[in-house]
């Protein structure tokens, strides 16, 4: 890439969740959950349907055919990435034994240049290398990363070590003045990145940068080229990356493109994709994204159709997608020091990625629609499986989206009753701790204690949805205006002592939330919304309610009441419809874990309209 002007790139850096202690009412049962049922629950499922047999068997450990299809793979790495994050945080000596046992298939299963695929080993020999749509590389990218949580959760090489080999046959093979490639699912470009993090092998973060220069130039080869109603722009490559205008084809391949795009930026420095990142940005979520956070409305390519399809019932939205929301929106935060792409992390955090998992923790969405009349369902377990073992490795890293580290300071992106350590300029180390009732309640406050006295910036996100906020320091003074609000941060630069306190208090009344006039599927409708939290309405708590069959006046007051009874503990909200019968609304991540009945995202409104556009 040609060096180009990078004064926009801010490349702050990342705070791993392993610094990261979360003590947290919202988050720790659910954490504790992932743990004890849901990951059991994915190792079990993957035991089950042959996916772990699959490495033993192409290893020579066992006789068998191979089961299922060709991208299973992935769906163990997943796993064991979300095994390295649990273990990261409580080392479990029986978990890490199975994880340990099964990385011993894997390592079994490589074959001696290198390549690792269970599905061509066993079943196609070869067709390796011949099919750009067939996953190779996508199942190579989730073993990386699964390689390299592991090996920074435990220091244990073996998983690294085949990760690596696996690479440099890539490397080998593909590459300026070797053969060409267009990865018919992305994933091993952001992959590479981290393994080049891990290793400091420079020449990972060049393949996937080479990776992405490959797309657009008509070197895509296989079944996503040849079917008519899909062909290039169905996996991003009817343009080269740098000139993308518009987010197309699957939701979960493309997000994972633009994540790597961003780390392709952060790690060179070169700002070649900036402009491309800002456009993609706001096309997708100015014209493409659900309130939930959702994106991806069709079932026919799971993605995108034209600006404003946002339809309700038949929304798509796979759980996969919002996930990747989150790790695109991660990175551009860092790229570019913007609260927005925090916000929209948030959204998907408490919303369109959380709703894809039942509150016990075993049954799971593909699919996330915004309005059911009552059949459709959380499920055990897909044939294809990506999403429960994507909520897997997600969740218990939620960790590293709270805090950031700056040229100056550090940055608090997500609010969550904890403690974090970090590294701030000149050396200086400094605890920070939340104590916050999150998302419920919009009081936080923050103690910080550097290991000296020190001056250093404090960012603090001012969410999006958040109209006014009162802040204390530690001195008493609120600081003026001027020059306080930066990129949608609050920032504080000051002389901090060890125990310094700041409380910033974000108003959180009930938003009625509108769309534009464009999205055809929700004229005449509302959603609420508080804080963070999107509301729905079902109809197990409004049985005098029919399905899509009263109104509600934007006008009419709700009531904010907590339930610690109901659903784990939400706070609800309570009102009457514009017909007199009363209406009670939950958060959308809750839906679907009682009585089978219909759901509503966005209602119908009554006559009467105030104004508010969110």
């Amino acid at each position: 890439m040609a060096q180009a002007e990078t004064a926009a790139i801010k490349s702050w850096q990342s705070v791993p969740f392993t610094k990261v202690a979360i003590d947290d009412a919202f988050w720790q049962p659910r954490l504790k959950v992932l743990k004890s049922t849901t990951m059991k629950a994915c190792l079990d499922k993957c035991e089950e349907t042959g996916r772990i047999a699959n490495f033993a068997i192409a290893g020579g450990l066992m006789e068998g055919k191979f089961e299922g299809i060709y991208y299973n793979d992935s769906d163990v790495y997943k796993v064991l990435e979300g095994a390295a994050y649990a273990l990261m945080t409580d080392r479990d000596p029986e978990l890490e034994s199975e994880i340990d046992r099964i990385i011993d298939l894997i390592a079994a299963a490589q074959e001696s240049d290198g390549y690792l695929c269970t599905y061509f080993t066993l079943e196609a020999p070869d067709r390796k290398w011949s099919d750009m749509e067939k996953h190779e590389m996508y199942n190579g990218g989730h073993l990386i990363e699964a390689a390299v949580a592991y090996f920074e959760a435990t220091g244990k090489r073996k998983l690294l070590d085949v990760a690596c080999r696996m690479a440099d046959h890539y490397d080998r093979v593909f590459g300026p003045g070797k053969r060409h490639w267009v990865e018919g699912h992305e994933e091993i470009e952001l992959a590479l990145v981290k393994l080049y993090r891990t290793t400091g092998e420079e020449r990972y973060w060049k393949l996937a940068l080479w990776l992405l220069e490959e797309r657009g130039r008509g070197h895509g080869v296989g079944a996503i080229w040849d079917k008519e109603e899909w062909g290039p722009a169905y996996c991003q490559d009817d343009v080269p990356v740098r000139d993308i205008e518009k987010v197309t084809g699957h939701a979960v391949r493309a997000m994972y493109l633009y994540t790597a795009m961003a780390d392709v930026v952060h790690a060179s420095g070169d700002a070649a994709y900036v402009d491309a990142l800002h456009r993609v940005w706001a096309h997708t979520v100015e014209r493409n994204m659900y309130v939930t956070g959702g994106i991806g409305p069709s079932r026919h390519n799971e993605g995108f159709t034209h600006d404003y399809d946002l339809p309700n019932e038949s929304a798509y939205c796979e759980t996969c997608a919002a996930i990747a929301m989150a790790f695109w929106n991660h990175r551009m935060n860092l790229l570019f020091g913007d609260a927005k792409y925090a916000d929209v992390v948030e959204r998907e955090m408490y919303n369109g990625a959380l709703a894809g998992i039942s509150l016990s923790g075993d049954k799971f969405f593909y699919v996330n629609p915004l309005a059911s009349k009552g059949d459709h369902h959380r499920v055990e377990w897909f044939g294809t499986s990506c999403c429960p073992t994507n909520l897997a490795r997600f969740l218990p890293s939620i960790g590293q989206y709270a805090y950031a580290s700056s040229d100056d300071g550090l940055v608090v992106n997500q609010y969550m009753n904890g403690e974090a350590a970090l590294e701030v300029k000149n050396g200086t180390n400094v605890k920070v701790k939340q104590s916050t009732a999150y998302p419920w309640d919009g009081r936080i406050e923050l103690t910080v204690s550097p290991d000296r006295a020190d001056r250093f910036a404090v960012r603090l996100r001012v969410p999006g949805w958040c109209r006014g906020y009162k802040l204390t320091v530690p001195d008493g003074q609120v600081p003026g205006s001027e020059g306080l609000v930066d990129n949608g941060y609050l920032v504080l630069d000051r002389h901090w002592m060890p125990g310094d306190n700041v409380i910033l208090e974000l108003d959180m009344p009930v938003g009625v939330v509108r769309s534009r006039p464009e999205v055809e599927a929700n004229q005449g409708r509302l959603a609420l919304q508080r804080g963070p939290i999107v509301y729905c309405m079902e109809q197990t708590d409004n049985p005098e309610l029919s399905c899509d069959d009263f109104t509600l006046a934007a006008r009419e007051p709700l009531s904010v009441e907590h339930r610690e009874d109901l659903l784990g503990g939400v706070t609800v909200l309570r009102g009457k419809a514009a017909e007199g019968k009363s209406c009670l609304f939950i958060p959308y991540y809750a839906w679907d874990n009682r009585e089978a009945g219909f759901m509503q995202v966005w209602v119908r409104e009554a006559e009467d309209r105030h104004l508010y556009r969110y």
